[in-house]
């Protein structure tokens, strides 16, 4: 399967650095570039991207404000935002993630772990780099405001193995990751991560991650029992 990827940054050699890279993988293509935020929310009406790879500052409508009006339209379900930045800082994480994006990497990042992370988003699975999610796990320790009801009881909607295992998640392990520390199939694990999703009215990992340290399921610096 094609991964139609849509470039956003207003910087036309680093549009044109990141079109050679995903070029240069079979299964993706560069369906469309944008300049600024508003750009890129219209083209990805009308290109119908998998992954935009979405810059932070950008003219007219940052990248954050672009984030958010992509993820609350119904039509644009499908579409996962991939943020890259040269500003990898806890404040942007958070705001990036709050916003709908299901993925947050700095600009530095290797060509093959890019590849890598559009391939892992465009299936619908998150991607945070290490230093994002440390920034993710600090911003919370500010008591941020939640946009909606996020005490322990919105929990009471999973089963017990589903919040062992958001617990998991919140603490960035992949589905493999989860299936060996609970000997679990992937397959299995990935099933109970999606009912959990599903349950929660969550779009995707990312925001199991938030819901997680929101609800105090899981809490910085206290690590998981094995």
């Amino acid at each position: 399967m094609t991964i139609r990827v849509l470039l956003a940054d207003d910087q036309t050699l680093i549009r044109s650095g990141f079109r050679v890279l995903v070029s240069s993988a079979p299964d993706l293509l560069v369906v469309a570039e944008a300049s600024n935020g508003r750009e890129a929310v219209e083209l990805a009406r009308s290109e119908r991207a998998d992954v935009v790879l979405m810059d932070i500052r950008m003219p007219e409508l940052d990248g954050l404000a672009a984030t958010r009006l992509i993820t609350a339209d119904e039509a644009l379900a499908g579409v996962k935002v991939l943020v890259l930045t040269t500003f990898e800082v806890d404040e942007y994480v958070f705001e990036a993630i709050r916003a709908g994006a299901s993925g947050f990497l700095g600009k530095s990042v290797e060509p093959a772990e890019l590849i890598d992370a559009i391939r892992v988003v465009a299936r619908g699975d998150a991607l945070l780099s290490p230093k994002a999610v440390r920034g993710l796990i600090n911003r919370f320790l500010a008591e941020p405001t939640p946009s909606r009801p996020t005490g322990p009881t919105v929990l009471d909607v999973l089963t017990e193995r589903e919040r062992e295992i958001v617990g998991l998640v919140a603490l960035g392990l992949s589905n493999d990751e989860i299936a060996e520390r609970l000997v679990l199939s992937p397959s299995t694990a990935k099933t109970h991560v999606n009912r959990a999703m599903m349950k929660l009215d969550c779009r995707d990992r990312a925001q199991l991650v938030v819901l997680a340290y929101q609800t105090g399921l899981v809490r910085p610096g206290v690590p998981q029992s094995q």
